[in-house]
């Protein structure tokens, strides 16, 4: 049996900002690991300029990248055990938020001219 994608049923912009957060949390000075679980801590999030915003060594659209600034999509992403917030800006991605497959790593990446 195959299995299934997105069994949490999240949304687009909900996959988008995860697999957005999940390339953060593996970007070296973007993160904190928290706990022996692997739950990863977000030292920040990305601020667009432009059209765009920089996550790690990629460049992404700004409007993809707009759940960040979503505080619905944390609600969402900790309801569903994906995130862990501890208060307004502090986000810290969970093990299995992390090893979430949202189907999207390929689809909104591009790597940076600057």
């Amino acid at each position: 049996m195959s299995e299934k994608k997105n069994p949490l049923k999240l949304n687009k912009l909900q996959l988008r900002t995860l697999v957005l957060a999940q390339v953060l949390a593996k970007t070296p000075g973007m993160n904190e690991i928290v706990s022996q679980a692997g739950d990863a801590k977000l030292l920040q999030l990305p601020h667009a300029h432009g059209d765009h915003v920089h996550i790690g060594g990629f460049t992404v659209s700004a409007r993809e990248a707009s759940g960040f600034s979503n505080p619905a999509v944390w609600i969402a992403l900790v309801r569903k055990g994906l995130a862990k917030t501890d208060g307004p800006t502090t986000i810290t991605i969970t093990a299995a938020g992390l090893q979430y497959d949202t189907g999207l790593g390929e689809r909104f990446l591009a790597a940076s001219d600057h």
